[in-house]
């Protein structure tokens, strides 16, 4: 993805917690649960086995590059991945400002959390093992850029920077959720459950902002090839790929976010008509 060199960043809507370490457990009725079906919304994993992992922080120390707060253009995006963050979060909150307005309401902007192996969120411990996620109590995304190596190299997606901008516009998806009371905290799993219908209408919103993006003044028009980055990493990690690929056989009982093939169509639908209003999963998925 391309940023527009001239683009003026906003580094403040993203805080900057990496290099410190989170722990311990998450607290409080429910809450271990709310991350596990909330916060792992691009892997796709059976939440069970999420479990057995999310206190498990990984020990690998990350060096701390210059603060996100350098990252003034579109150039510095260009340069830098954590940049690139702060291009896309700018980009996403844009395009749903914008949105908003355009339905005579006002919209609550979201800051994103960059950590390295753990912190804490009001949802409880974020762990890179959990993945990226949105956590409704303090209305905040909370991103280790190591995810995107494990994108590629762990759940066999081509990468690119426009599969990054999918990823923390799925994110955002959720706020938008929450802002208007479509966010759904239910347990409940499976293929046609009430979990899979909102992480598919969060792929879709992300691929209304696609549609949307140069019009954010951040970036120039997405090419082809970056869109197909984007539909790459939905397919990569679908309930279904990602099951077969770590256990062998597909239990759609315990589907959490849709089959690589709902997540492909679900994003192409937001894509194709750069229309959330086309979002609506209540039906047929």
């Amino acid at each position: 993805m391309t940023f527009r060199p001239d683009a003026s960043l906003d580094p403040s809507q993203v805080e900057d917690r990496r290099g410190q370490r989170g722990g311990g457990l998450l607290v409080g009725g429910g809450g271990i649960t709310i991350v596990v079906l909330i916060a792992s919304l691009l892997f796709g994993f059976d939440p069970t086995a999420l479990l057995g992992v999310v206190d498990a922080v990984s020990q690998t120390q990350i060096e701390n590059g210059p603060p996100p707060s350098e990252c003034k253009t579109g150039a510095d995006a260009n340069a830098r991945d954590d940049c690139r963050i702060v291009g896309f979060v700018g980009s996403v909150q844009k395009y749903w400002q914008d949105e908003f307005a355009r339905r005579s309401q006002q919209y609550a902007p979201a800051k994103t959390v960059l950590f390295s192996a753990g912190t804490q969120s009001a949802c409880g411990s974020a762990t890179t093992a959990v993945g990226p996620f949105y956590c409704p109590e303090d209305q905040k995304v909370y991103l280790d850029l190591d995810f995107f190596k494990d994108l590629t190299s762990k759940l066999g997606a081509k990468g690119g920077p426009f599969a990054e901008g999918y990823v923390v516009a799925h994110e955002y998806g959720h706020h938008i959720q929450n802002l208007l009371g479509q966010l759904n905290q239910s347990t409940q799993t499976g293929a046609q459950s009430k979990t899979v219908r909102v992480e598919l209408q969060a792929d879709c919103y992300a691929g209304s902002w696609a549609r949307n993006a140069a019009s954010t003044g951040f970036l120039v028009e997405p090419t082809q090839a970056e869109i197909a980055q984007a539909i790459d990493a939905a397919e990569s990690v679908g309930d279904d790929r990602i099951q077969q690929k770590t256990q062998g056989r597909v239990t759609p009982d315990s589907f959490t976010h849709g089959t690589s093939a709902q997540r492909q169509k679900w994003f192409m639908v937001g894509y194709q008509t750069g229309d959330p209003a086309r979002c609506d999963t209540s039906g047929a998925i």
